[in-house]
């Protein structure tokens, strides 16, 4: 079995892959300061809840964005797992190549995003991933990376929005169901959500006009879906895509 970790910013998703088949998954609150053995603790108990074998897996990959995780992530495979994880970075064969001026500065999860949505649906294709940043992500008909667009994430939006003003107050981020909002919290709604879609469509038709009308675009992350139901253009979302962007670099990089 494969355990495969993306160490985001906000969260850290974990799923445990048997044949290539996700089996198990979970979202985790990003804790920075967790230990190897916290980490590990944490990992027995899940696996123990959900009914795995914790001394069958065979493999670790890890996508990370937070660099004081990773020693503790890669102590916590060693150490109960007896495994040495695989890191993705710009060097790793991923199958893709890396287009950007600075191939380092490429976040790993984006990296990752890419080569599912490249294996899923061909090129040209664009992952719109709506984490803590809203980021585009462009691979060529060739497997090329091409670069991207980032942007404040949603979360991000909120809390500016509640921390520098006055008087408007904390909303959850959720379609309103009607553009002019009656009331306070369903103006910020409004604003939130038909504007942040409004973005989103908008970007996609320059970028469908750069790389050409038969892109295909792909929306992962933790509110996909929700702006899937409101885009006018983004009709496919993918919460597990990172995850299967992990499991396909592992099974790439096994075979050598």
């Amino acid at each position: 079995m494969l355990l495969a970790l993306d160490a985001g910013n906000t969260n850290i998703t974990i799923g445990v892959f048997r044949n290539g088949v996700l089996v198990s998954r979970w979202r985790l609150r990003t804790v920075h300061e967790q230990t190897a053995d916290e980490w590990g603790i944490l990992l027995r108990n899940l696996f123990s809840l959900a009914g795995l074998d914790f001394s069958i897996i065979d493999g670790v990959i890890i996508s990370s964005v937070v660099p004081p995780l990773d020693a503790s992530l890669s102590e916590m495979s060693r150490q109960y797992f007896h495994r040495e994880p695989l890191f993705v970075t710009s060097d790793t064969d991923t199958g893709l190549s890396i287009r950007y001026d600075n191939p380092r500065e490429v976040g790993a999860d984006r990296i990752v995003n890419s080569v599912a949505a490249f294996h899923d649906l061909g090129g040209p294709c664009v992952v719109v991933d709506l984490g803590t940043a809203i980021t585009f992500d462009a691979v060529s008909s060739h497997g090329e990376y091409l670069g991207g667009i980032i942007c404040p994430g949603i979360g991000i939006s909120i809390q500016a929005l509640f921390a520098k003003t006055a008087r408007l107050p904390m909303v959850d981020f959720r379609d309103p169901g009607r553009l002019i909002g009656t009331n306070t919290v369903g103006s910020i709604q409004s604003g939130l959500y038909y504007g942040l879609t409004s973005m989103i469509d908008g970007l996609i038709e320059r970028l469908a006009a750069e790389l050409g009308s038969e892109t295909r675009f792909i929306a992962t992350g933790g509110q996909a879906e929700l702006i899937v139901e409101g885009s006018r253009y983004l009709k496919q979302a993918d919460p597990d895509l990172t995850l299967r962007g992990l499991q396909l670099i592992w099974e790439r990089n096994r075979r050598q």
